[in-house]
């Protein structure tokens, strides 16, 4: 593993794209169509005009999510693509798909399969994403889009040229509390003088929220760096990239993980707007918040929760309605952009504000590290 970048890591094993020879066809692992799904547990079927064929890549914990939440709005689920035969078998068989593969261009070439969701390793989305964007597919790919703003810039105009939907997975956005907040800037009632925010967890192994070892390493700025960053930059009212100034400050890279393990991001808008990101994998106390410094009020969200001087504005353990729900309100979005023919809510030009940000503090730690230096062992 290179210890001078980012986001250059040692790659996970990758499913096979389109273009992966045909002489290997997986028809051992590809199923046979299955006569009857069961429903989807956990949520009662709802019936969709125009239901989507779905193919889901991946079958961690977010795949999973995705697939209950498609499949109970009513979606069909024609294909489940993983990286090992065994996982996805059970995977497919645990949740009804029609069949399951290893081999992405397996369903690709169906044309029963209309949209892909990507929940793969954060290093393959650009690739899949541009593979099921060439095969006519629409694609909803987990966060982040790409791992470079120029991949991300390359994906949104293919999926405008070719009238296809690309949306992002980022289900931050649809959270009630950050979405309230955005409400009122946009309507002039707050003006932000800064915001900061905190996204700490721990990740000092390659083991996922899912609690199995990952074949690959996370990004602390290109995955969770996006989340807060691009929710920043939507507060403020960025709409475009190259309209902030970026200050970045990295640790030296772990010695085993051959990243940063802490990153801090500082944006200066064209207003004098300040937005600072805070981020780390050394927490072993798990912060997401942000606290917004307004000329009319502080606000405060943690865990969901928004609270002023006063109180508590919302919190989602007190509302009963789908509205608390960010990943279904977020996946039937996708659907309905898919339907209707029109640019989703979070769209790939959307992200391109935080990409490009993301990218010129990728640059900065590429040009100021040290040859062969690493962060001090405390432990």
């Amino acid at each position: 593993m290179h210890p001078q970048r980012i986001r250059r890591q040692e790659r996970a094993p990758q499913l096979r794209l389109a273009a992966a020879p045909r002489r290997d066809q997986g028809r051992a692992e590809a199923g046979k169509p299955r006569p009857a799904r069961p429903r989807p547990a956990g949520r009662r079927r709802r019936q969709v005009k125009d239901s989507l064929g779905i193919a889901v890549v991946g079958y961690g914990q977010t795949a999973g999510i995705h697939t209950r939440l498609l499949g109970g709005e009513g979606h069909r689920l024609a294909w489940l693509i993983g990286r090992l035969p065994e996982r996805a078998a059970a995977f497919a068989a645990k949740h009804g798909f029609a069949r399951h593969s290893t081999h992405l261009r397996h369903a690709l070439q169906d044309p029963a399969v209309d949209a892909v969701v990507l929940c793969t390793p954060s290093p393959q989305h650009a690739e899949q994403a541009a593979a099921c964007l060439a095969a006519g597919k629409h694609v909803l790919v987990e966060i982040p889009l790409a791992m470079s703003h120029a991949e991300g810039a390359r994906l949104a105009r293919t999926a405008r040229d070719l009238g296809l939907t690309l949306m992002v997975a980022h289900g931050h956005r649809y959270q009630p509390a950050l979405r309230t907040v955005r409400e009122r800037v946009a309507r002039g009632e707050l003006t932000p003088h800064s915001i900061t925010a905190r996204y700490l967890l721990l990740r000092r192994e390659n083991v996922g929220s899912g609690g199995y070892v990952r074949s690959w390493t996370d990004n602390l700025l290109w995955h969770h760096g996006q989340h807060s960053t691009d929710m920043v930059l939507w507060l403020l009212g960025v709409e475009e990239p190259g309209q902030v100034e970026v200050t970045a400050v990295h640790a030296l890279p772990d010695r085993r993980l051959g990243i940063p393990m802490d990153i801090s991001l500082t944006l200066k808008t064209r207003r004098d707007q300040l937005g600072i990101v805070s981020m780390s994998y050394h927490s072993r106390v798990p912060v997401y918040d942000y606290v917004l410094v307004c000329e009319e009020d502080t606000l405060v969200i943690e865990n969901g929760v928004l609270r002023d001087r006063d109180g508590v504005l919302y919190d989602p353990r007190q509302d009963p309605t789908e509205n608390r729900d960010s990943w279904l309100l977020q996946d039937r979005e996708f659907a309905a952009a898919v339907r209707e023919r029109r640019p989703p809510a979070i769209s790939a030009e959307s992200v391109l504000p935080a990409l490009d940000a993301l990218q010129r503090a990728q640059d900065a730690y590429d040009a100021s590290l040290p040859p062969g230096a690493t962060h001090p062992v405390f432990r």
